[in-house]
């Protein structure tokens, strides 16, 4: 991953407002003419992700706190850091929308230079693996997906249809799927082949108290406590799954990588 991040791009910590999670990602386009110098002259890409954060500052309609994008990808393969980690995109069309998704965009446009790179591609895809390691799920949509627009245009478009593979030989894409390790302690948290709903422990408190601050609280109705329940499961699955974990391997129960991540206190 090749990543410019805010402080070399000279701009403080973003303002925008914060959120852990997401279903997932939303790709876009500019959907204005864009240089095609951009293709030889990595320095227009810096001035182009600029002069969008300046833009977007501008707007007073909008009332952007913060340029849109959580971060931008350019042809040269650099991925481009914008409200970066943890925080809410303003750029899928409204509040459900932007909470729903985080936002990552390509530097091209409807004129000019329209057609992605090999690199570009690659530098997304590292943007969606940074933004499932801290929190987004597995899901990856484009703008028009669930809002009236074209963007992200015809070929961004299609590639998201694919299934926005990683381009051969551009170093960016997913790692390798990380596998279910059974936990040592499994029998707390398991009833036979299911989960120990209803069995009670300060371990589940620490644990659900854990899963909040990390921005799985949705599946709560009424904060943690200390009877395991189908929002304490839902919840920690979905972290599993924020981590990498798919299928079989992010179902509960806990292993000892995640576990370890996650920093459950010692009750």
């Amino acid at each position: 991953m090749r990543l410019v991040t805010r402080k070399a791009l000279g701009w403080p910590a973003s303002a925008a407002p914060l959120q852990a999670t997401t279903r997932g990602v939303k790709v876009h386009y500019e959907g204005t003419p864009v240089s095609r110098t951009l293709l030889t002259d990595h320095a227009a890409c810096i001035a182009e992700w600029q002069a969008i954060r300046r833009s977007h500052l501008a707007n007073t309609k909008e009332n952007y706190s913060d340029i849109a994008y959580n971060y931008g990808a350019c042809p040269h393969g650099y991925l481009l850091e914008g409200r970066g980690i943890g925080r809410r995109t303003g750029a899928n069309g409204n509040q459900p929308l932007n909470i729903a998704h985080y936002a990552i965009v390509g530097l091209v446009g409807d004129e000019g230079l329209t057609e992605p790179t090999d690199e570009m591609l690659g530098a997304i895809r590292d943007g969606i693996e940074l933004l499932r390691a801290h929190g987004a799920e597995d899901e990856i949509l484009g703008h028009r997906d669930g809002y009236a627009t074209e963007c992200p245009g015809g070929p961004l478009y299609a590639w998201v249809k694919k299934g926005a593979p990683c381009p051969a030989g551009t170093g960016g894409g997913p790692a390798p799927a990380p596998r279910y390790e059974p936990f040592p302690g499994a029998q707390l948290f398991m009833a036979g082949s299911k989960p120990a709903i209803g069995r009670s422990s300060k371990i589940f408190t620490a644990m659900g108290k854990r899963l909040i601050a990390r921005g799985f609280g949705r599946y709560y109705r009424v904060g943690a406590g200390p009877t395991l329940g189908e929002a304490d499961v839902k919840a920690y699955e979905a972290y599993q799954r924020s981590l990498g974990y798919s299928g079989a391997d992010a179902r509960w129960p806990p292993g000892p990588t995640s576990w370890a991540k996650l920093h459950v206190p010692n009750v």
